[in-house]
């Protein structure tokens, strides 16, 4: 049963927290179905907190099912034009964080997310850099 809004989709239908078991993270596709621009990113299904006064850290579920990525120009797209106007699909699943970080940097390469344009010249996707090192504007020809 799903129980958050505008579900990531994996393989055609709603990702739940029972179908996590022991993978560790996510990546993804978030697609404006009202502009075709895209994002690419990961995401981790824990998330490790020192709580206040406490001395060791607790494993919990992230706020991975309200997630909408990094990028402040997506977040504010999505807020602006309304989340149900966006898709979200789960490319892959991952056990450990090395292998989910490496799937996000080999995808933002092969999707081409700095340099790839739409039919009007725009950029396609969201992303702006790569690893924090490489930067769309340093890329992206006008």
């Amino acid at each position: 049963m799903v129980d958050y809004e505008n579900p990531w989709m994996y393989r055609g239908k709603p990702f739940t927290s029972k179908k996590i078991k022991d993978y560790y993270g996510f990546l993804y596709l978030i697609e404006n179905k009202l502009t075709g621009r895209k994002y690419v990113g990961r995401k981790y299904f824990v998330q490790k907190r020192k709580p206040k006064g406490g001395k060791r850290r607790v494993t919990s579920e992230s706020d991975w099912k309200k997630y909408y990525g990094s990028n402040e120009q997506l977040k504010f797209d999505a807020k602006e034009f309304g989340k149900e106007n966006f898709s979200r699909k789960i490319l892959s699943l991952h056990k450990t964080v090395g292998k989910t970080n490496y799937a996000e940097t080999e995808a933002l390469f092969k999707y081409n997310v700095l340099r790839e344009k739409m039919d009007n010249g725009s950029p396609m996707y969201y992303n702006d850099n790569i690893l924090g090192r490489y930067f769309k504007k340093h890329y992206w020809e006008d």
